[in-house]
């Protein structure tokens, strides 16, 4: 295992398992307690593209559990099983954050393009990152340190992508909170179980963030003794 793994990876690790079980038990929490005024979370999604102009965006359930998601090139936002049809506090904030992610495309929201502009980069990184590392690892010529600082640069594009992916998630969150808010759609004791609910979620992101950087330092750590031996 290492000692590199035990110093970065298992601390982040732990934190992400901490962050999903947290969003796990919020979201059972408040997924059982009913909203007074009745909206469900198809309606709230519809109401929140309605009234930001927004007609080319459909709303559609899907299967699984928190599978929720705003998908831009098909337009449309799925909710699933628990949100779509249901009325809870946790539904109509979860619905609401994916139509953030909706208005956020529709209003061209700086951090959108951003993220897909690194997007591809950080594909190829998390794919090929660590065979470019663990080959140049191998080779005791300048070439194996190219591989390594491509590995190294590829790799912190993927740290990157999920730093650019914390505001969005941040944004939309507060979009969704304004809305039930603002429109009088859930009661301030309705209203904070939405807010538990969706920083939860938004702590998931931190973890995913934090693991890629304990990963990026370990990279660093491991392939700095190939590097001091040139």
């Amino acid at each position: 295992m290492g000692y590199t793994y035990i110093i970065y990876i298992l601390p982040a690790i732990i934190l992400s398992i901490i962050f999903q079980i947290k969003m796990k038990s919020t979201y059972a929490k408040y997924s059982k307690m009913a909203s007074l005024r009745g909206y469900t979370g198809a309606s709230m999604a519809a109401l929140v593209l309605r009234n930001n102009g927004i007609t080319d965006v459909r709303v559609e359930p899907i299967a699984g559990n928190l599978t929720d998601n705003f998908n831009p090139k098909e337009m449309v936002i799925r909710l699933s099983e628990g949100v779509y049809n249901s009325t809870s506090v946790a539904a109509l904030g979860i619905a609401c954050h994916e139509a953030g992610h909706a208005v956020q495309y529709h209003e061209k929201y700086a951090p959108i393009a951003i993220r897909n502009s690194i997007l591809p980069v950080a594909s190829i990184g998390s794919n090929i990152s660590w065979w470019l590392i663990i080959l140049g690892m191998f080779i005791t010529s300048d070439a194996g340190m190219l591989l390594i600082y491509a590995g190294i640069i590829l790799f912190a594009t993927v740290a990157l992508f999920q730093l650019v992916t914390l505001p969005i998630e941040f944004n939309a969150s507060k979009r969704a909170i304004n809305i039930l808010r603002d429109n009088n759609i859930l009661e301030p004791h309705e209203l904070d179980g939405t807010k538990k609910v969706l920083f939860a979620a938004a702590m998931t992101y931190v973890a995913a963030l934090i693991t890629s950087i304990a990963n990026l330092l370990r990279i660093i750590v491991m392939t700095s003794g190939r590097r001091n031996r040139r």
